[in-house]
């Protein structure tokens, strides 16, 4: 492998290496979705149900504060510690686990050498680096051991840890180096393309804005229609 020549690169920007990593997850969580969906069909519905049942006892705890007299400002107070709604509030946080831990347990068994071989490669990177004109090395520019990209891999747990405040250190000049890449004596290099993400990069970040609030919409209109069929006259 050769090393990246110091003055045809320059640090990588943020919205770079976020396009990069985004692509990279969609692509293994393609790859993880075939194995988990049976499982993940089952999780759903399991969750829908005690959606329902949360809801119902919301509506019928609800209900009956109101008509024992509970002041307003204590109808809160008497829901929060309503043994009805915290059995229902377990079964759904029951059901979340449930439906999250197949896909971030295959995600993560894939990632790992998805990314650390991809680093370790003639590529410099994974992909969706490689997409984005990207390469990982160490301070001297030179390609990653497999030691030293494993490395990176494991300290990306801190920048996770730390809400993402170890991702968002990329974005500060001049090295815009991430928590993970001062841990394993890393940088990510824009080795190829201009400082201007491509068009396509940025129509992807987009469809991913998109498709959030897309899914908080769904999720709010579920919730409401929910909600109505469980609370009579509302």
């Amino acid at each position: 492998m050769s090393a990246t020549r110091p003055g045809s690169a320059a640090p990588a920007g943020f919205w770079h290496r976020y396009a990069a990593w985004s692509l990279d997850a969609a692509l293994v969580m393609l790859l993880v979705l075939p194995f988990a969906w049976p499982g993940l069909q089952v999780a759903w519905r399991a969750l829908g149900t005690a959606t329902k049942d949360l809801v119902a006892s919301v509506g019928t705890a609800l209900a009956d504060a109101m008509m024992g007299g509970v002041p307003l400002p204590g109808i809160f107070d008497e829901l929060l510690h309503d043994p009805r709604l915290l059995q229902a509030a377990t079964g759904v946080q029951a059901g979340l686990w449930q439906l999250a831990w197949p896909p971030l347990l295959g995600y993560a068994l894939l990632a790992a050498p998805w990314h650390v071989l991809g680093e370790h490669s003639r590529w410099q990177g994974s992909i969706g680096k490689r997409a984005l004109g990207l390469a990982v090395t160490d301070l001297a520019d030179r390609p990653l051991s497999l030691a030293r990209a494993a490395l990176r891999h494991m300290a990306g747990l801190l920048s996770w840890l730390t809400l993402n405040l170890g991702h968002a250190m990329a974005a500060v000049p001049p090295r815009k180096r991430a928590l993970h890449d001062l841990v394993a004596g890393t940088h990510v290099l824009r080795v190829r393309g201009d400082a201007r993400m491509p068009g396509w990069a940025r129509a992807w970040i987009v469809l991913q804005l998109l498709a959030m609030v897309g899914l908080w919409a769904w999720l709010m209109l579920r919730y409401i229609a929910a909600l109505e069929a469980g609370i009579p006259g509302l």
